[in-house]
């Protein structure tokens, strides 16, 4: 049967990811909003939908209607896959997988800045979670802060979500600013030496940066909620 209630995940350095709740949600409200609960759509793919997982998908959007990731993931499943963006057990072993391919082969020599770097970012707070994809390591606060990626055999991108703020040259600008796109720098970290105080200075303005956008951007929600609510032509004070 599948699994669709939250529950405790097992002890791990890792955090699970937040996507895995948004799955567990859209698993939750399934039945409501196709007429099928995940367990009754599995059941009747695996009757009566096609062999491949391609020609799943094209069934489900074409004859049932369904949305396009909704059919790419029901499908997925049907065929035993995918179980580790919903649970959060199969997410934290497969985290830790995707960490061990990132640096096996020739980005082996990395994995020792990669712990470094981990072992700092997690150091910012006790809200500061890692929840590893396949090809980066996003660090987490309240979005993600900061991110560790194995850019090449001989070097690890450490990217920060800094906005707009001006910063030093041997921070790059990823363009991510213009693109709205969290990372918006990154230090090129070769060796464990490069983990300096600038590095620990600009991670900390990071970490401390996604409390006050997240407050800001409350506030401005509170203010438009706030003006919905006034009667016609009162003001708020």
């Amino acid at each position: 049967m599948a699994k669709t209630g939250t529950r405790t995940a097992r002890k791990s350095i890792y955090g699970v990811h937040p996507g895995v709740l948004m799955t567990q949600k859209w698993i939750a409200e399934l039945k409501q909003k196709t007429g099928r609960s995940l367990d009754e759509w599995l059941k009747l793919i695996k009757q009566e939908g096609p062999a491949t997982e391609k020609e799943r998908r094209d069934w489900l959007k074409s004859k049932f209607g369904l949305g396009t990731n909704s059919a790419w993931w029901l499908a997925e499943r049907s065929l035993g896959r995918g179980e580790e963006v919903s649970d959060p057990d199969h997410y934290l072993r497969a985290a830790e997988k995707y960490v061990e391919a990132m640096f096996s082969g020739k980005k082996e020599v990395l994995r020792p800045i990669y712990d470094a770097l981990l072992k700092l970012g997690l150091s910012q707070g006790k809200e500061a979670k890692a929840c590893p994809c396949q090809t980066i390591v996003p660090l987490y606060r309240n979005h993600v802060f900061a991110q560790i990626k194995p850019t090449t055999q001989t070097r690890i991108d450490f990217g920060l979500a800094l906005g707009n703020l001006k910063t030093p040259k041997r921070l790059i600008d990823t363009g991510g600013y213009a693109k709205k796109d969290r990372i918006t720098h990154r230090f090129e970290i070769t060796s464990l030496k490069d983990i300096d105080d600038d590095v620990k200075r600009w991670l900390k303005v990071a970490y401390d940066r996604d409390v006050q956008v997240l407050l800001s951007s409350q506030v401005q929600w509170l203010g438009k909620r706030v003006k919905s609510l006034a009667p016609s032509g009162a003001k708020c004070l």
